[in-house]
């Protein structure tokens, strides 16, 4: 713990240095741009000359010629640069909405997002007139074959639970019908384009099978909802999904009575319902510099005193956990090399 404490405290300083550059490069940019510097080294314009002559890609360039020029019409930017409230991304996206009459006001409305979200702002305070709602169909060309192929997937590795002997590793730290074996990467994002407040554009590339099957769905749901579209059809497929999983944490409509405690290792649905309603199904494993995890992809239920050593069932002594902490809790619980062993003979079985 003492080495990871430390080595964050060297990116955090090494971050502040990271933001005090890019802000003291854009207010010297804005200058060298302001006094048409670039035309005396040959270059028809800024973009030219961090392009040729500083040799950033040209995404690079679009990013600090932007900045620069907002830097020299709205000065009060480089403050949230430096503190890194404002990014080089959000940035872009702020151009296209900021004027003198409004910064005040804007220019908060950006700090702490991210690219995606910061164009969301944009879609917010100036959304496309008549956005036109439609699906579009278009055939992609294959990847040629050397750049399809890829290495093969690792070995499905089951989730750590706790410890304790062979028998009781199965339930030590996780319920053994929590447990999961795909990677922990979280899924790439696909793109999306907000267009107003509430509307957004979302780009996705589907094989010939999805599209069969939205053509199933829509003939399955020709009684309850004739003519669907595309969206319709693809929201109550998603409202069944959210249903299992609300049922999966025992989040129902009609709750049974709390049962009595019993001795089964399965944690009972009003624990399931309760735990996940008090966490908001967000892990709750704490941070090093305050706050707790918040994730919310990959989570299970876990046991904060392990199940192998005694731990109860209980509202208490469960929480919601992304699955990565609860390996770790069990390595740290059990040791790493006893882990591993418990892993490898988990992923045999299974």
């Amino acid at each position: 713990m003492t080495i990871a404490r430390d080595l964050s405290a060297r990116l955090a300083h090494l971050l502040r240095r990271e933001h005090d550059a890019m802000a003291d490069f854009l207010v010297a940019l804005a200058d060298f741009d302001r006094r048409r510097l670039w035309v005396e080294l040959g270059h028809g314009s800024l973009f030219s000359f961090l392009h040729r002559d500083l040799g950033l890609s040209k995404g690079a360039a679009f990013y600090r010629k932007t900045g620069a020029e907002l830097v020299e019409r709205f000065p009060e930017i480089v403050e949230p640069l430096r503190d890194g409230r404002l990014c080089l991304s959000s940035l872009a996206e702020l151009a296209k909405v900021i004027t003198p009459e409004n910064r005040t006001e804007v220019l908060a409305r950006f700090f702490h997002r991210s690219k995606r979200e910061a164009a969301e702002v944009v879609a917010e305070i100036r959304p496309v007139e008549a956005p036109s709602r439609r699906a579009v169909v278009t055939a992609v060309r294959p990847a040629p074959a050397a750049e399809l192929s890829v290495p093969p997937p690792r070995p499905a590795e089951p989730r750590g639970a706790g410890g304790g002997s062979p028998e009781n590793l199965a339930c030590a730290n996780s319920p053994s019908d929590d447990r999961g074996s795909s990677p922990h990467a979280e899924p790439k994002p696909v793109v999306i384009e907000p267009l107003t407040a509430d509307l957004r554009r979302y780009h996705l590339t589907v094989s010939r099978r999805f599209l069969a099957k939205l053509s199933a769905a829509r003939d399955a749901l020709s009684h309850a909802k004739q003519g669907a579209t595309p969206e319709e059809i693809l929201e109550t497929g998603l409202d069944l999904v959210l249903a299992r999983d609300a049922k999966r944490k025992g989040i129902v409509a009609k709750p049974r009575k709390t049962p009595p405690p019993s001795a089964t290792d399965r944690i009972p649905a009003h624990v399931r319902r309760d735990v996940f309603l008090r966490d908001g199904g967000r892990c709750q494993v704490s941070l090093a510099s305050g706050g707790v995890c918040g994730s919310t992809y990959r989570v299970q239920l876990g046991h904060i005193k392990p199940r192998a050593r005694g731990g109860l069932p209980t509202v208490e002594n469960i929480r919601c956990e992304f699955d990565v902490h609860n390996q770790h809790q069990a390595d740290r619980d059990f040791g790493e090399r006893f882990m591993a062993q418990f892993r490898r003979r988990r992923a045999r079985a299974g």
